[in-house]
């Protein structure tokens, strides 16, 4: 897999997984009982996320190795916020404007890595 690749399955995912958003589920939405919440404003930054990977894939395959690891970092850095922006009923803002719950941080965390991770992909050492 090359990190070009990896940006196109991130982008239809991002993209879908804010689209579900709109959807009453019980997996992502603004219900309480939801495994993540994710309001609107949630949803349109994975919607525009995904759309960005899309656009760094196809527009700037030279540069999506870098927007990977970037786009990792601050993934990273908004689950590690989310952490400390919990409150005592279990949710909280990042940032004050992003509402989040325990599970988004740590789905934020894992996914930061790995799409930190997929800037590496492709690479192969030389050979001497």
């Amino acid at each position: 897999m090359t990190p070009k690749t990896a940006a196109l399955l991130l982008g239809l995912v991002f993209i879908a997984v804010g689209i579900l958003g709109f959807v009453d589920n019980p997996i992502v939405g603004t219900s309480s009982n939801a495994m993540f919440h994710a309001d609107t404003l949630h949803n349109a930054i994975h919607i525009g996320s995904g759309v960005i990977f899309l656009l760094f894939a196809v527009a700037a395959p030279g540069s999506v190795a870098g927007f990977l690891k970037i786009f990792g970092i601050v993934y990273l850095l908004i689950g590690v916020l989310g952490i400390f922006a919990i409150g005592e009923d279990g949710s909280g803002k990042v940032l004050g404007i992003l509402h989040v719950n325990a599970n988004d941080n740590y789905l934020h965390i894992g996914l930061g890595a790995v799409i930190f991770l997929c800037g590496f992909l492709g690479k192969r050492p030389a050979v001497a």
